[in-house]
């Protein structure tokens, strides 16, 4: 199978929304959410659930008050003032276990703490794997690599293939951790300042991690200078921008309507998709040759 990963280095650039319409123009394929800071493309494609699992990660300490002589040794060695009156405040613990080291009275111990949640659903397109980390956890690059290997039986098990992720916006850990592996690398941004800057960024940890890429302009009317100056920059890269997105507000009536773009409406828009979405497949079958 081939796994192809749209990524942003920056948010509300129009990724989930293309990976909805991609959804529902291929065939043979499961989907990813690794987003999972704030997921949201089962909002879009409305999933049934089939299951729920718990998503354990990550060590809170935990101060039991029998064996606790109160020498408040804890309290003056953490370094995140996580513990007040020999309590330890979830939120503030970073789990270093330093406290657990130092504690005279072995009244501290280290817990792992449930972290978030992952789902496996079916959509009206196909399976779709998708996950929710709780708030203020962390390793949510941990919840990604979960989510992608999870995606990778429901593919081996089923023939399908083709993986569609729709990644985390930004360049850290959960987009190094949706990215590394895959096949491909559609880059989507907007001919803004910060578009820009994020593109560059993002560009870079594909390099890095040796993933091809390819880059698409999303409403590239709002601004031609800046989309030119994106175009420029791709052409002196070797990095194809291999779609021009106008702007129009149907992708926002699509959503409204729950429904991906290409299905909501015939127009230059979904046109456009729909070459790139042939772009992406063709690119994947070259790759697999």
């Amino acid at each position: 199978m081939k796994e192809v990963v749209i990524l942003s280095g920056k948010g509300g650039t129009g990724k989930t929304s293309l990976v909805g319409s991609f959804a529902a123009l291929a065939q043979s394929k499961v989907l990813a959410d690794c987003d999972v800071d704030a997921a949201d493309l089962h909002l879009l494609l409305n999933p049934s659930l089939k299951e729920d699992h718990e998503f354990w990660s990550g060590q809170i300490a935990v101060i039991d008050e029998e064996k606790c002589n109160e020498c408040s040794l804890c309290q003056d060695v953490c370094r995140f003032g996580a513990i007040h009156e020999f309590q330890v405040e979830s939120v503030s613990c970073e789990g270093c276990g330093f406290c657990y080291q130092v504690c005279p009275a072995e009244a501290i111990s280290m817990r792992e703490q449930l972290s978030g949640n992952w789902f496996i659903s079916d959509t009206r397109y196909g399976p779709l794997v998708h996950a929710r980390l709780g708030i203020a956890q962390e390793n949510s690059g941990k919840l990604v690599a979960l989510v992608r290997q999870k995606a990778r039986q429901i593919a081996e098990k089923q023939g399908l293939d083709y993986i569609i992720i729709d990644g985390p916006p930004g360049i850290g850990c959960p987009v190094i951790s949706s990215l590394t592996g895959a096949s491909l690398a559609l880059l989507v941004t907007e001919p803004t300042l910060s578009g820009m800057h994020d593109l560059v960024r993002v560009l870079d940890v594909c390099r890095y991690f040796g993933i091809p890429a390819s880059v698409c302009i999303n409403k590239y009317d709002l601004n031609d200078d800046n989309a030119r100056e994106i175009e420029s920059y791709c052409l002196n890269q070797e990095v194809k921008v291999v779609s021009k997105i106008p702007f129009d507000n149907i992708f926002t009536e699509a959503l409204m309507q729950g429904q991906p773009v290409v299905e909501y409406s015939q127009s230059e828009v979904t046109n456009e998709i729909k070459s790139l979405w042939q772009f992406i497949s063709h690119a994947l079958e070259e790759e697999r040759r």
